[in-house]
């Protein structure tokens, strides 16, 4: 039952501070993947657009746990409301975190939280009945 209650939003947020307090924030521009293209261009995406690619899926995934009813819910969004508060509080407190990677990322999560809300907030009108 944790694991569904689990902010998955969570883990960008630990694999970014996991790099920059391990290594200098240069990381994130390193190369991550390569690919020649027909048209003879090179395709590179860095490891932090890497990382973005990842928590967009994570997103997703959080947005699929936002239709869901009941206390499970009420759980989970004020989870992700946490989450939200400590990238907020890491990218104006800590210098390595004031990057566009780790600022898109707050933004990802700020989209989290509203979506869940909404979502939830959808959901449960289409739910209320009214009696005779």
């Amino acid at each position: 039952m944790f694991l569904i209650n689990f902010p998955l939003m969570l883990v960008p947020l630990a694999v970014y501070n996991f790099f920059i307090f391990g290594s200098d924030n240069s990381l994130w521009d390193r190369p991550a993947f390569q690919l020649q293209m027909m048209s003879g261009a090179t395709f590179v995406l860095t490891l932090g657009q890497t990382l973005i690619v990842v928590a967009l899926l994570l997103l997703f995934v959080e947005i699929l746990k936002a239709t869901r009813h009941g206390v499970v819910s009420v759980v989970d969004h004020f989870l992700s409301t946490l989450v939200f508060i400590a990238y907020v509080v890491e990218f104006l407190m800590v210098g390595r975190a004031a990057t566009a990677t780790f600022f898109i990322l707050m933004s990802m999560t700020f989209i989290d939280v509203i979506a869940g809300y909404s979502v939830s907030m959808r959901t449960s009108s289409r739910d209320l009945t009214i009696e005779s």
